[in-house]
């Protein structure tokens, strides 16, 4: 079998396998029977996630958006986060170019408002306490986000999946995602309090999205 078909197996497996993880959510999600205004809300913070990555456009590899998912994730839980990455990953290709890399971006993006809803339920991320916040916002985006990222470029941009390859493609995005962590770390200093406060009115004004509806 050619390393070319192997590869393209590789790819083939990778996306079935994220394609396999929306269904979960989104079932798991869907089955709350969300109301209205929650997915109104939910679309507002989708847009304001995609509003912020292109207002940074110039700068690259400096996008707060996943700083927005990441507070959608606390405020809402992790299947509002994780629904929030995806549709902001999606949607906002529109503007930076729609291609394979696509569902990679859905889904690491998504895994980052699921991890955020998951720690703020556990109490380790709140608006309380924004710097062990931020700091932890920039480790999820070093160690998970950007390296879930990273593999998208191993399947989609080589020929080859040789070792000394892989670890050049990793060691290429450290700055990169380094870069991409800063301004997670900034958007959550700055704007996770504030952010917080009026989201958290909203659920207590309306009933929304309560622990108990965010189990999965």
């Amino acid at each position: 079998m050619s390393k070319e078909l192997i590869n393209q197996n590789y790819y083939l497996i990778s996306v079935a396998i994220i394609v396999l993880a929306f269904v979960v959510f989104f079932f798991s999600y869907e089955k709350k029977k969300p109301q209205a205004r929650e997915i109104v809300t939910l679309a507002v913070m989708s847009a304001i996630a995609i509003a912020s990555r292109a207002a940074f456009a110039a700068i690259p590899f400096f996008k707060p958006m996943l700083g927005i998912i990441m507070i959608t994730g606390m405020a809402f839980g992790s299947g509002a986060g994780f629904l929030t990455g995806a549709v902001s990953g999606f949607v906002s290709n529109f503007i930076f170019g729609q291609g394979p890399w696509t569902p990679w971006q859905m889904f690491a993006y998504g895994v980052g408002g699921a991890l955020a809803g998951f720690l703020a339920k556990k109490g380790i991320m709140n608006e309380k306490k924004k710097l062990r916040t931020a700091v932890i916002g920039y480790v999820i985006i070093q160690a998970i986000v950007g390296p879930l990222l990273d593999v998208c470029s191993i399947f989609t941009m080589g020929n080859t999946v040789a070792k000394e390859y892989v670890l050049s493609i990793f060691a290429s995005g450290f700055i990169p995602n380094a870069i991409h962590g800063l301004a997670t770390f900034l958007t959550l200093l700055l704007l996770c309090k504030p952010m917080m406060e009026k989201l958290n009115r909203m659920k207590l004004k309306y009933g929304m999205m309560s622990e108990e509806a965010d189990e999965i």
